[in-house]
């Protein structure tokens, strides 16, 4: 039993096969229509490899989806607790280690487990809407009004009659809040001091002080920037030629006067890119190569960016493009920043993940601190 990746058209689909090499129905329709919803590839991909633990439990245990049900969901997370993981861990405390086949693994992490179950329950609720089950959904969820609370200063005037009702399923397994990891400003002026193109300058500061995403960074046209008005435009696509997608559908306006961005992005354009591009994509590969004019990927970003901090002897596993967006989130929430003002510069759907900013040193926090302490100041 296997996940097999197709491409075509420049587009990815994937296929749940059995032991016989054959696509499993259910499976396969539960894909289709996730692909129907316009779910990203990762998503996708994700989708059909939680299910693929999820079908090597029912097969170990002679199972069928028939017969799956809330007593089974228990089962099921005592399994996931004792599957290996056999990539590579980038974690940064201490795991649970196995050994399989004489290498050593570690075991699935917790979010991984949740993502299992929540990929379970949205193939149950496919089932119900599709017929093929006509119970309730077997992993039970139950509200959850803690996930939707604000801090006190930044709560909505209407309160409990707010459109979002969190859930939270019943079985699951308890995950640790972790702190974003900025980087340190001397890091952050080594990285700025190493770049030697203006592209490289200007789509690391567009992370660094915009907050963009690297898809969103790589996913920017030439009428996104307005230079008048000192701000770029975030807009949703997701027909970049190397398959950079910007996530978020919320598409949203940001404001950038610090002027280092915007002249980085203006002498880019001026005296980098290639004039005879024939697409309006911004971000480019310049040269004389076989491969001048095509867009940057992904890939190609990250990759720059690796090269950079290992000259700087700064790499880590958390040291990253999207690191660069962290930093922003994290200098403007010290800065004073509300949260739901930080949510929509962001463009998170859902305060829940403005709030991981709000976890790393609140100056009220520092200030009580000091006061407590007897000093003003810190020597």
């Amino acid at each position: 039993m296997r996940v097999h990746r197709r491409e075509q058209d420049g587009s990815f689909s994937f296929d749940l096969l059995d032991d016989r090499e054959q696509p499993i129905p259910e499976v396969a329709g539960f894909l289709r229509y996730l692909g129907a919803h316009d779910c990203s590839p990762n998503t996708l991909s994700a989708y059909a490899h939680d299910l693929l633990h999820f079908y090597r439990f029912l097969d170990q245990g002679n199972l069928k989806i028939e017969s799956f049900g809330p007593p089974q969901s228990l089962s099921l997370l005592e399994y996931l607790r004792s599957v290996s993981s056999r990539r590579p861990a980038h974690r940064l405390d201490l795991v649970l280690a196995t050994s399989t086949d004489g290498r050593s693994a570690t075991r699935l992490a917790p979010a991984t487990i949740n993502r299992v179950f929540a990929a379970v329950s949205s193939f149950y609720e496919y089932l119900i809407v599709s017929g093929h089950w006509l119970v309730q959904n077997p992993i039970q969820q139950r509200p959850d009004p803690a996930l939707a609370r604000v801090a006190e200063r930044n709560r909505s005037f209407i309160g409990p009659a707010s459109r979002q009702h969190p859930i939270r399923r019943v079985v699951r397994v308890k995950t640790a809040q972790r702190v974003p990891r900025p980087l340190e400003t001397d890091h952050v002026e080594a990285l700025l001091g190493s770049l030697r193109t203006w592209r490289d300058r200007a789509m690391v500061l567009l992370m660094l002080q915009g907050g963009l995403r690297p898809g969103e960074v790589l996913n920017l046209h030439l009428t996104d920037v307005q230079y008048g008005r000192r701000r770029v435009v975030v807009r949703f696509r997701t027909d970049h030629p190397k398959g950079a997608r910007t996530k978020s559908r919320t598409e949203r306006l940001v404001d950038l006067h610090e002027p280092a961005t915007l002249e980085a992005v203006n002498r880019y354009v001026m005296d980098e890119r290639p004039h005879d591009a024939p697409t309006p994509l911004m971000f480019l590969i310049g040269g004389r190569g076989t491969k001048r004019c095509e867009p940057l990927s992904y890939a190609a970003l990250v990759k720059l960016f690796q090269r950079h901090v290992a000259s700087l002897g700064i790499r880590a596993p958390w040291v990253t493009p999207h690191a660069l967006r962290h930093t922003h989130a994290t200098r403007l929430w010290e800065g004073g920043m509300r949260e739901l003002a930080l949510q929509k510069r962001l463009g998170h759907a859902s305060p829940e993940s403005t709030r991981v900013y709000t976890r790393v040193s609140d100056p009220m926090v520092v200030a009580e601190y000091r006061r407590a302490l007897g000093r003003d100041v810190i020597p």
